[in-house]
């Protein structure tokens, strides 16, 4: 796909967005059963399910997805699919590359060792390794854009008020 096939694809939805501003406000949807043995949560991703558990770092077995390595996981694929939409609206042409998270946790915080250590990722890097031939100041403006319209990037770096509930079930 090029440049100009990509505007051609998104242009009625920007046209329809811009006449209704409602219809551009999806809300999606996530899962997970707490059936089964175990602490774990099964969560249907669309193409698989999933089983999270706990990360080695908190007595798991390491056989289960870590919730925090699929966080970064979903950074990386919204970034990786906003930087090559970003790179064909601006004609860059990338032959490959490689998109990198990495997050930095205290677990002393979420296992209530320490009440000071912070709960959560307390740094992520994002970098991208591009195979192309873009000058430094395309691959900055693609940066700056890829930053600018990745949903996750901009929902970790800005967050979302999260309202949580519980209720029994009936």
């Amino acid at each position: 796909m090029n440049g100009d096939e990509l505007r051609a694809m998104q242009a009625p939805l920007k046209d329809r967005y811009r006449a209704d501003p409602a219809q551009a406000v999806v809300t999606l949807h996530a899962s997970g059963s707490l059936d089964g043995e175990g602490i774990a949560c099964r969560v249907e991703t669309g193409r698989a399910l999933v089983e999270a558990g706990l990360h080695p770092a908190t007595g798991g077995s390491g056989l289960q997805a870590c919730s925090g390595d699929m966080l970064l996981e979903a950074l990386a694929a919204c970034a990786g699919v906003t930087l090559r939409a970003v790179a064909t609206a601006l004609n860059i042409e990338l032959r490959g590359g490689e998109v990198l998270v990495e997050g930095d946790l205290d677990f002393r915080g979420t296992l209530g060792v320490d009440r000071e250590a912070p709960v959560g990722f307390q740094a992520i890097r994002l970098s991208f390794r591009l195979d192309t031939d873009a000058d430094e100041a395309a691959l900055a403006k693609l940066l700056q854009l890829t930053e600018r319209y990745c949903v996750v990037l901009q929902t970790i770096a800005t967050p979302t008020k999260v309202d949580a509930t519980v209720r029994a079930a009936a």
